[in-house]
C-alpha cells in the first residue's frame, strides 16, 4: 500500500497539516500494518469531525496535539517491534514512542513539556473513555476519535458524527481487514506478554480467542480477597 496522505479538507471539515504531522504519519505508515495505518488515520480525521461539532470556538483546543495523538497512538502495535516492550500495556508503548519521537523530531522545535504530556495522556489513556471523556478536550477528541472506528457514528456522542462523515472518512481510508487485524494484534499480546493484559480491553480478546489464556488470580477481587487474608477485613 502506497503512503497516502490525508485530504486538506474531509467532509467540509479542515485537517491540520504541517511537516511535524506529515513526519508522523511517514512514522506510522513504516511501522504499522496497511489496515493499522488506516485505522489511526480514520481515527485522525473522525476526530478532526467530531471535534468541529462539539467544541464551542472560545474552547481552548491544540489541533496539532490532537493530530499527533491520533496518528500515532498505535505505535504500541509496530509490526517491525521497534515500538514493542516486553513489560509495558501497548498504549504505553505508543504513549512513549510518541514522546520520543516529539523530544528529537527536527519539527516539534522544541516542544513544551506541558504538549508533550497531553500527547503521552491522549495515547495512554484511549482505551479508558471512562476517564478519557473528563480530561482536557485534546485527550477527549482523540479517545472519541478512535472510539467512533469502532463503534461508528450511532456510537459516538449524538450530533457529533453522520454516516454521511463517516464515509467521506472510510472512503480516504478503507476498513478492510480491521477488524481480523485488532484480533490478531491482541491475540498476539496476550501470547506474548499477557502480564500487561489483564486490566485492559486486551484481556476480552484473550479469554475469548487464546487457548489456556486466563485473568483468573488477576482480577482485582482476586486481589481484594488476598488482602483480606493476608492483612485482614
Amino acid at each position: 500500500m502506497a503512503l497516502h496522505f490525508p485530504p486538506r479538507q474531509v467532509a467540509n471539515v479542515s485537517v491540520p497539516s504541517g511537516h511535524l504531522i506529515d513526519s508522523a504519519i511517514e512514522l506510522a505508515y513504516v511501522h504499522l500494518t496497511p489496515q493499522a495505518f488506516n485505522h489511526i488515520m480514520r481515527s485522525f480525521l473522525f476526530g478532526v469531525v467530531i471535534a468541529s461539532h462539539v467544541l464551542k470556538l472560545s474552547d481552548k483546543f491544540d489541533a496539532e496535539v490532537h493530530a499527533l495523538s491520533a496518528i500515532l497512538h498505535d505505535l504500541g502495535w509496530d509490526k517491525n517491534g521497534t515500538f514493542v516492550s516486553k513489560d509495558k500495556r501497548f498504549e504505553v508503548d505508543g504513549a512513549i514512542a510518541a514522546r520520543d519521537f516529539l523530544s528529537n523530531s527536527t519539527y516539534s522545535n522544541h516542544w513544551p513539556h506541558h504538549r508533550i504530556q497531553l500527547v503521552w495522556d491522549s495515547i495512554a489513556l484511549h482505551t479508558n473513555p471512562s476517564i478519557f471523556n473528563f480530561k482536557e478536550n485534546e485527550v477527549r477528541i482523540c479517545g472519541l476519535g478512535i472510539d467512533a472506528d469502532f463503534q461508528g457514528p450511532d456510537g459516538s456522542p449524538p450530533g457529533s458524527l453522520s454516516w454521511d462523515e463517516y464515509d467521506a472518512v472510510v472512503k480516504e481510508y478503507p476498513r478492510v481487514g480491521f477488524v481480523q487485524t485488532v484480533k490478531d494484534v491482541f491475540i498476539g499480546l496476550c501470547r506474548t506478554k499477557p502480564a500487561t493484559t489483564y486490566d485492559n480491553v486486551v484481556g476480552d480478546i484473550g479469554e475469548a480467542y487464546v487457548k489456556g489464556y486466563s485473568r483468573d488470580g488477576h482480577r482485582f477481587s482476586d486481589q481484594l480477597r488476598r488482602t483480606e487474608e493476608t492483612l485482614g477485613p
